[in-house]
């Protein structure tokens, strides 16, 4: 992984807190748009590792291929990953 594993560690373990804290606010019975909110705050923490780890993929992996064909395969994976994160 060419991706600045310090930062995204650090954007994963804050997203690990947020969910034991909605777990928390579940038990306690707290307000449905409270927790829906700290799931949507997650939700934005875990799409700013994605992007910092698939960023580092383009910069490094996809533009590093050596050949034509790796390329190919390179550009073809991030189409196939761009078309998961689309639907």
């Amino acid at each position: 992984m060419k991706a600045d594993k310090q930062k995204v560690s650090k954007l994963l373990k804050t997203a690990r807190g947020q969910i034991d804290g909605i777990l928390k606010m579940i038990e306690e019975d707290r307000y449905c748009v409270d927790i829906s909110n700290q799931i949507m705050a997650t939700q934005a923490i875990l799409k700013r590792a994605n992007m910092e780890v698939l960023t580092a993929h383009c910069k490094s992996c996809v533009a590093g291929a050596q050949t034509a064909q790796q390329k190919d395969e390179k550009i073809d994976e991030m189409i196939a990953l761009l078309s998961k994160l689309i639907k």
